[in-house]
């Protein structure tokens, strides 16, 4: 699987993962609404 960085306004693709409740949730859920995307790394290993 090959991964492209995204620039300053480009879309972001579509993507689906797990919540902090264990519940899915899409890209696409958010429609029409602002939101922020927090990633941080897995504890106990070196980000």
């Amino acid at each position: 699987m090959s991964f492209d960085l995204l620039k300053q306004g480009d879309k972001a693709p579509d993507f689906s993962l797990e919540n902090y409740n264990g519940e899915i949730i899409s890209l696409k859920d958010f429609k029409g609404k602002k939101f922020i995307i927090w990633f941080f790394p897995k504890a106990s290993t070196p980000g």
